[in-house]
């Protein structure tokens, strides 16, 4: 069509100041006067701080947004501005190892994704920016180690559903002092929310977020938060979306409620929120929107110590299951059918100690009914059981399968069984099902202790459940995984008090979690 921006050359548009920028070492970091005619900045463009993303073993994305006025569209003026980046060995940048000039582009919010490589493996690195006389805080990162190690370890930090009107972002402060590897973050990084007045916190705008701009805004607030963007400052993030950046339980282009948005409607919505999702996380050019598609599952390597598969079960899912008959019906899928292939071919060709899964919602099953029968949600991977069980029995053959989930604002911790339909059946993974880092707020522990206690007895496979705030902690070596579960007393105020509620143990070979 004429005049329309193919998907290639938008990624190109994207990417390429980036990839030529990671060769040019031997720019200069001098202020800018290439660009002097032109009127200066506002001030106050790095307010959204800096981040780091999916590393490989020679390179990282680096990520900034220019926004002097984040909750009203950003501020910028309305034209491409050159950013200077540097990456260095040392905090104080005496031995840079790259430099180059990226450019922040109107079309993608002034965003700024640098593709670095040419990097040595499992090494830290400190990177910043600079435009228009001003520079971002410092930035730490890490790359992943190399191809072929099969030593060491691997610290993970499992986060997700982060509400700004439930809570602070408070676990974020106890997870910088535990100095994770990499954050991976699994989805419900907003929430679509209206303002509420009795929040902790209230949303910005005056409803749901449907346009560009309203997304930008509702990113950028989120992004205001300290101990989130001191997080994002200090470790590569390695993100996926769920439903609420989105639309609460969506399925590929269907809405949460089809009667009150049309399909048209409904894709455009889509596009706006996979645009602003791009825009505000540091993932590389392949994750750049086509319309209202996006590619977001792909595979990160950790040595030969372990592979992290990251998926996406939201873009390519059916409509939810209604019914218990509805929930084994054998033409529901998750994934789709190209998803589907790609994790199962990475699970079976593995090389890897650990085979680690990054599943937006539950895989093991929930049994909701107390006593005889069954009562499920559909919208986790219970409503999709005949696609789920594939996987269960492909575990069998798989080294060391371990599921790494959000969703459920509950610390969920459980064997995965080959059929859940039958107790006796063999043990053939493990999932760690993360709390919130806010999402309903502080918990009235005992109302959850009466609701969900009776209902252990019909879940033999949950080892933990607890409603506390916080994230899992993951020590991963070639023997074995150490698990902390880190909550913290309350997220309703700026600061908390964190603490370790349980440590569990993961053992090479022994599919299955046991508490320690």
């Amino acid at each position: 069509m004429t005049g329309a921006v193919s998907p290639d050359r938008r990624r190109f548009l994207t990417a390429g100041a980036a990839v030529l920028g990671a060769t040019a070492s031997a720019q200069l970091w001098l202020p800018n006067t290439a660009r002097a005619a032109e009127p200066p900045l506002p001030d106050g463009v790095f307010k959204l701080g800096v981040a780091s993303g999916d590393p490989l073993p020679d390179g990282i994305v680096l990520w900034t947004r220019l926004a002097p006025d984040p909750l009203n569209g950003g501020g910028m003026p309305n034209r491409a501005v050159a950013v200077q980046w540097e990456l260095a060995e040392d905090a104080r940048f005496r031995t840079v190892v790259r430099r180059g000039t990226a450019q922040a582009r109107p079309e993608y919010g002034h965003s700024v994704h640098v593709d670095v490589r040419g990097l040595r493996p499992g090494r830290t690195y400190w990177y910043r920016f600079r435009t228009g006389g001003q520079i971002s805080r410092t930035g730490r990162t890490r790359t992943a180690p190399s191809w072929y190690s099969s030593g060491g370890n691997l610290k993970v930090a499992l986060a997700s559903c982060q509400n700004w009107q439930h809570g602070y972002f408070t676990p974020y402060a106890d997870m910088l002092d535990q100095d994770p590897d990499i954050v991976l973050f699994v989805g419900d990084y907003i929430y679509e929310s209206t303002p509420s007045a009795t929040g902790v916190r209230r949303h910005e705008g005056t409803g749901e977020p449907f346009s560009l701009t309203q997304y930008r805004n509702r990113y950028a607030q989120y992004r205001t938060d300290p101990d989130l963007a001191t997080m994002h400052a200090n470790a590569p993030f390695v993100v996926t979306f769920d439903d609420h950046e989105v639309d609460n339980d969506f399925a590929g282009e269907i809405p949460q409620d089809p009667d009150k948005q049309t399909h048209d409607a409904f894709v455009a919505r889509l596009t706006a929120a996979y645009q602003a999702y791009y825009e505000h996380m540091p993932v590389r050019a392949t994750a750049v929107p086509n319309g209202p598609h996006i590619r977001m599952y792909r595979r990160l390597e950790f040595g030969r110590l372990a592979r992290l598969n990251v998926l996406d079960t939201r873009q390519f899912r059916s409509d939810q299951a209604t019914s218990q008959a509805g929930a084994q019906d054998p033409k529901l899928t998750m994934l789709g059918a190209d998803q589907k292939q790609w994790l199962l071919k990475g699970l079976r060709e593995s090389p890897a100690r650990w085979n680690l899964i990054a599943s937006q919602i539950m895989m093991a099953e929930t049994d909701l009914q107390v006593g005889a029968g069954k009562l499920w949600f559909y919208d986790a991977w219970d409503g999709y059981q005949v696609e789920r069980n594939q996987f269960l029995k492909e575990f069998k053959r798989v080294s060391n399968p371990v599921v790494l989930t959000g969703d459920r604002h509950l610390t969920m911790i459980s064997d995965l069984k080959e059929d859940f339909a039958d107790p006796k059946s063999a043990v053939v993974g493990a999932e760690f099902v993360g709390t919130s880092i806010s999402a309903n707020g502080d918990q009235d522990q005992a109302a959850f202790r009466k609701e969900w206690d009776p209902r252990m007895g019909d879940n033999p496979h949950w080892k933990l459940l607890d409603a506390h705030r916080g994230y899992h902690l993951l020590d991963i070596r070639r023997d074995g995984i150490d698990a902390r579960v880190r909550i913290v007393d309350t997220v309703r105020q700026p600061k908390s008090t964190p603490s370790t509620l349980a440590k569990l143990r993961v053992e090479a070979g022994r599919p299955g979690v046991r508490v320690v």
